[in-house]
């Protein structure tokens, strides 16, 4: 497929756009392939694009069982960051900001990468410290953050109340190289380039069975056929219990529901990425005016995809406590996406029980921003049978032997902490 450009698009409208092909074709499965991806979203389309543009593994097929792109992929609130605690997953984050940096000329496609920053606030002495140590973890493993005052607050974000008479903003930990990107180009970008190396995407593919022998797995099961591969990588978020099941064992999962928001169009009014730690809620103005924000789980495990009114009201209420001008704002439309939720906040990128089975998996609250890590390490673990270093600590393993990455209590299970 042709590739695009400046003078491609110039030519384009010279001959009245007539040249424009799909982005990616419409494969249809064939009996066997090498290795076979599990789920169309962000993490399994990079898996696809890592194993041939690195290990040169082209006869892939990513299976999904919708449209590329309309799981979590395209039901979340676009943030891009690396500002975590641990070392083990600071270091795995960076690996994937910086593989955003360079991901428009990866894949030859404009996924709208915006660095303009993110800022944690933080509102007493307990919040304060605990950005301090983030912030020196990040800076002790060369990744950039800094504490800024209330006047830093006040010149990054101007709208926020600082005087809130409840939370009070002391200031806040910011990563300058944080941002968003636009979500549904994200997916078709790895579409894209995945498929113009040779990767067969096919969609409307539903998974209905593993196909396992002698504790390998051989293939899978599914709604157009049996399709055959010695190795299987499922990246499919909150139905990846649904599919370990099929493989004959669990994973500790939880499938909880995450709600995002729009509001109607404004004009320029927030300049970064802020999040509220005192009732988290976190918001960005993106390309097309509305303000995108979220905060937290409905509270219930569900598959369902729709959010609840009391979570609704919550995220709303602590959306105008931080900017009381939102209160003056429409909403226009809500979400939810399907969130695995581990028990330490941290996720799986692994092998699993079943030979020539692995997963990405467990991302609860930080799927979209690691999309690109997730499906360089995937592929890296998937091709060679190994983890890199960058997730070799990220196995099913670690509870049985005690070594929990407690990433700040995101995993819903408070007893784990």
């Amino acid at each position: 497929m042709a590739g695009y450009s400046g003078f491609r698009i110039l030519a384009e409208g010279l001959r009245g756009n007539s040249g424009w092909t799909p982005a990616w074709r419409k494969a249809a499965p064939k009996p066997t392939y090498d290795v076979i991806v599990v789920g169309g979203g962000g993490h399994g389309l990079a898996t696809a694009f890592y194993l041939a543009s690195m290990h040169g593994i082209t006869n892939v097929a990513v299976v999904e069982r919708g449209l590329v792109g309309q799981g979590n992929t395209g039901r979340n609130t676009t943030i891009v960051r690396s500002n975590y605690l641990l070392p083990e997953n600071n270091n795995f984050y960076e690996h994937s900001l910086k593989l955003w940096e360079g991901l428009e000329q990866s894949l030859n496609y404009n996924v709208m990468m915006s660095q303009r920053g993110v800022i944690n606030l933080f509102h007493n002495d307990a919040q304060r410290n605990a950005a301090l140590r983030r912030g020196n973890s990040m800076r002790l493993n060369g990744i950039d953050a800094e504490i800024v005052d209330r006047d830093g607050v006040k010149a990054l974000c101007p709208i926020v109340d600082l005087d809130n008479g409840r939370y009070p903003v002391m200031g806040g930990l910011l990563q300058r190289r944080g941002g968003t990107a636009r979500h549904d180009a994200v997916a078709w970008g790895f579409a894209h380039a995945a498929d113009a190396r040779g990767v067969d995407i096919i969609e409307h593919c539903e998974v209905t069975g593993m196909i396992v022998e002698g504790g390998a797995i051989q293939g899978v099961r599914t709604t157009r056929g049996e399709i055959r591969a010695p190795k299987v990588g499922l990246a499919v978020a909150g139905s990846t219990s649904t599919l370990t099941a099929m493989a004959g064992f669990d994973v500790p999962i939880e499938t909880h529901l995450l709600q995002a928001f729009v509001s109607e169009g404004l004009k320029p009014l927030i300049d970064c990425v802020v999040t509220f730690g005192a009732g988290h809620f976190y918001v960005s103005q993106s390309d097309k005016g509305g303000l995108v924000f979220g905060g937290g789980l409905d509270g219930y495990p569900s598959y369902g995809q729709r959010g609840t009114l009391p979570t609704a009201e919550h995220v709303y209420a602590a959306g105008i406590s931080m900017i009381p001008a939102l209160g003056r704002l429409r909403g226009l439309r809500n979400w939810a996406g399907v969130m695995d939720m581990t028990p330490d906040g941290s996720p799986y990128i692994c092998k699993t029980p079943v030979r020539g089975l692995y997963m990405t998996a467990g991302w609860c609250y930080g799927g979209f921003k690691a999309t690109p890590g997730s499906g360089w390490c995937h592929a890296w673990t998937i091709a060679k049978d190994e983890p890199h270093r960058l997730n070799a600590a990220h196995t099913l393993d670690r509870f049985r032997e005690g070594r929990m990455l407690d990433e700040r209590g995101n995993g819903p299970f408070f007893w784990a902490q």
